[in-house]
């Protein structure tokens, strides 16, 4: 939102008022200072010269001790109302004369100096030497009050608020009649902003009012707001072109979809019946016809029911991965745990020979689709079973762990394990690390593992070495409860 005009008026006046105080008060205060200072040193001058007046008169009456002549001279200063008191000093520092006499002795210093001056708080004392023939005879002391130096203050500081006030008023007049000339443009130009901004009217413009910085600001302002309109103008055809092309591209998605349940369909009922029918002759010929043909035949009858049964598996799995992708999912808290140990039971009873031991963690509990948890978690447990059969004993582990700010499932085996430096083809389609005669597989669980953790919002990898296991590592979308 743009600031109020009365706020950007309030500011501009603040800070034209800000600096002509300031100039002012500054101005001001050095010329107070000066006057201060400057009647300081006419004051004490002044005195100076009255106190050398008084003790050139006042020689012969010192000299002599003559206190009567000695107070009728101090009595003159009854004249002057900011003396309040005045004494002679004899040689010996005491008091012989004073004004008043009413003052008591006491009142005055003690051990006077010479000669000198000081203010002491709201008066001004000097001392002025006594000399005869440049003799030391005794000292003069006035003691003055400050009343003319206060009401010269007094003065001063009237002075100062008259010329500020009337300062203040001028330049307020005058900033009035300049932020006219200099923020109705900028005001015009923030009404039209506040416009686009509130109600997108990309077509409003700003009115160009001076040739100066503001003038070219508006230009640009303007331009901007076309190139504005023209994007917008292009942007709403590119959004209709891209609705129609989402239409489009949907149409054909749809069309591909149904395409691919077709041949879906097609490959579970056209090409199942084929191996069906070369599995059951295969077999047939085995065993109407296996004592008349000789061994070699045998083996190929043997190895031909083989291949169809593999490729009835092919199917059978490339189907499944195929549901797995287009399967809608269902979000709903799945103990992993509890999974892990009813695929282990199966699996015990499949091969019952086997001294597999299974280390499945408790409280593995995450959100997920039960169906596809399941079978992403059938798969791993099932390649840990399968690369574990050339053992006499082997270990299963199924547990998480903490890595950074995520839990991180995994499902770890002691069995053959595979080279790192081939683990990128782990998670491809129809890609094995060991020759079929070794370990049988088409090369499609794991797959079907990290298509399933991909729609869940996880990670999947592995980590192993030849002979010395492997595990397999996998995230889900939430911050998993153990």
């Amino acid at each position: 939102m743009f600031a109020k005009p009365a706020t950007i008026r309030r500011k501009l006046t603040g800070a034209i008022m800000l600096t002509s105080v300031t100039v002012l008060v500054l101005t001001c205060a050095v010329f107070i200072t000066y006057e201060i200072v400057s009647f300081r040193a006419t004051m004490t001058r002044n005195l100076t010269t009255r106190a050398e007046m008084f003790a050139a008169n006042a020689t012969a009456a010192v000299a002599f001790r003559n206190e009567l002549d000695a107070t009728e001279l101090l009595d003159s200063l009854r004249t002057d109302p900011h003396i309040e008191g005045a004494c002679l000093y004899d040689a010996n520092g005491e008091v012989f004369a004073s004004y008043p006499q009413t003052m008591p002795p006491e009142e005055f210093p003690a051990n006077p100096p010479k000669q000198g001056f000081r203010f002491e708080g709201s008066h001004f004392v000097i001392f002025q030497p006594v000399v005869q023939d440049s003799r030391w005879l005794g000292t003069l002391y006035f003691k003055s009050d400050l009343l003319a130096m206060n009401q010269r203050y007094r003065f001063y500081a009237i002075l100062v608020l008259a010329v500020l006030g009337g300062s203040t008023l001028l330049a307020l007049a005058l900033s009035n009649s300049l932020q006219k000339r200099i923020l109705e443009p900028i005001l015009n130009l923030a009404v039209v902003a506040r416009r686009v901004s509130e109600h997108k009217e990309y077509s409003a413009r700003a009115e160009k009012r001076s040739d100066d910085e503001i003038g070219f600001l508006t230009e640009a302002f303007n331009e901007m707001l076309s190139q504005i309109q023209q994007s917008g103008q292009e942007i709403r055809q590119l959004n209709e072109q891209l609705e129609q092309r989402v239409v489009e591209r949907t149409r054909q998605l749809e069309s591909s979809n149904s395409e691919l349940e077709a041949f879906s369909y097609s490959v579970s009922h056209d090409l199942r019946a084929p191996l069906r029918s070369i599995d059951g002759f295969s077999r047939a010929l085995l065993e109407d016809g296996g004592l008349l043909l000789d061994e070699r035949c045998n083996k190929h009858l043997t190895r031909i029911r083989g291949a169809a049964q593999r490729m009835g598996l092919l199917i059978d799995d490339l189907l499944n991965l195929s549901r797995l992708s287009r399967a809608e999912m269902h979000r709903v808290p799945v103990d992993l745990s509890s999974v892990a140990r009813q695929i282990a039971t199966e699996l015990r009873q499949s091969e019952t020979d086997r001294g597999v031991t299974f280390d499945i963690q408790d409280g593995l509990i995450v959100d997920g689709d039960s169906h596809l948890l399941r079978v992403a978690l059938d798969n791993l447990l099932r390649n840990a079973w399968k690369y574990t059969s050339k053992h006499s004993t082997a270990r299963i582990e199924i547990a998480s762990k903490k890595n950074g700010g995520e839990h991180v499932f995994f499902v770890r085996d002691d069995g053959a394990g595979f080279d790192m430096a081939h683990a990128s083809l782990l998670f491809r389609p129809f890609q094995r690390l060991h020759r079929q005669t070794d370990f049988e597989g088409i090369g499609v669980g794991l797959v079907t593992v990290h298509r399933i953790i991909e729609r869940h919002g996880g990670r999947l990898w592995a980590e192993g070495g030849v002979e010395k296991g492997a595990a397999f590592y996998f995230t889900l979308w939430d911050r998993e409860r153990i």
